[in-house]
C-alpha cells in the first residue's frame, strides 16, 4: 500500500544528549508497527515528534503526503495520537469531549451511535456525564482512546495504550486495531504487553539508547 507516515532523518537532542538518533522510515497503510524497548530508550520522544507535539532537532515528517510543520492543519486532520497520560479539558464531561472532537473533525454524522458503541465497549457509557478528573487512571486512558476512535484518521499513534487497561478493554483494542489495519490505516504503538503484541498482525521494531532498529 501507499506510504502514509514518512519520517526523514528525524532526530532529537537535548543539549549534548541524543534522545533520538537520526532515523528514517516509511509506514504504509494497512500496517501495524509495535515499538518496544527499555525505559528511556527514546520511544516516547519519537512518538511525540511524530505527533507534532515535540519539534525535532532535525528531519521532516509527512502524514498522508503533507508536511507536519509546513502543512500542519492538513497533516493533523489525518493523524490521531494518544499519549500514555492523556490530558483533558476541565470544563467538559467525557461525552462532551467526544462531541467536541467529532465536531472539530466534521465527523458528527452518526456521532451518537458511534459514541455509545465506543464508550460502551470501553465500559465508560454509564460514566459518560462525569468529568475526566473524576475518572481513574485506566478510565482516563480509555477516554483518550475513545477520543481518537470517534474521529477519522489515516495514521494512529499510541503510547503504551494498554498500560492501565483491564483485560476486556485490551481485547477490544486488539480487535479495533486489527480492523483499522484491514481498512488501510497506518498504526504505530509502543507496548510491552505480550498478549496484545501476539494478537496483532504487526511488525516489531526495537529502540535502545535513542537508536531505532527496524530489522526485528
Amino acid at each position: 500500500m501507499q506510504t502514509i507516515l514518512n519520517a526523514s532523518e528525524l532526530s532529537q537532542y537535548y543539549g549534548d544528549f541524543c534522545a533520538l538518533a537520526p532515523t528514517s522510515f516509511a509506514i504504509p497503510g494497512g500496517e501495524i508497527i509495535v515499538l518496544s524497548g527499555p525505559n528511556g530508550a527514546g520511544k516516547s520522544t519519537l512518538l511525540l515528534c511524530l505527533s507534532g507535539l515535540l519539534r525535532p532537532s532535525s528531519g521532516s515528517i509527512e502524514v498522508g503526503g503533507f508536511d507536519l510543520y509546513e502543512r500542519e492543519v492538513e497533516a493533523k486532520k489525518r493523524l490521531a495520537f494518544v499519549a500514555d497520560v492523556p490530558r483533558f479539558y476541565t470544563e467538559l464531561t467525557a461525552y462532551e469531549h467526544l462531541k467536541f472532537i467529532a465536531l472539530a473533525h466534521r465527523a458528527d454524522n452518526g456521532f451518537e451511535r458511534r459514541a455509545k458503541s465506543i464508550l460502551g465497549e470501553l465500559g465508560l457509557w454509564e460514566a459518560r456525564d462525569l468529568y475526566p478528573h473524576n475518572y481513574s487512571r485506566g478510565m482516563r486512558l480509555k477516554l483518550g482512546l475513545a477520543l481518537a476512535l470517534v474521529r477519522p484518521f489515516e495514521v494512529l499513534i499510541l503510547d503504551e495504550p494498554t498500560s492501565a487497561l483491564d483485560p476486556q478493554a485490551v481485547e477490544y483494542l486488539k480487535d479495533v486495531l486489527n480492523g483499522l489495519r484491514r481498512d488501510g490505516a497506518a498504526i504505530l504503538l509502543t507496548s510491552h504487553n505480550l498478549e496484545l503484541i501476539a494478537g496483532l498482525s504487526a511488525r516489531h521494531w526495537m529502540m535502545e539508547h535513542g537508536k531505532l532498529e527496524m530489522n526485528v
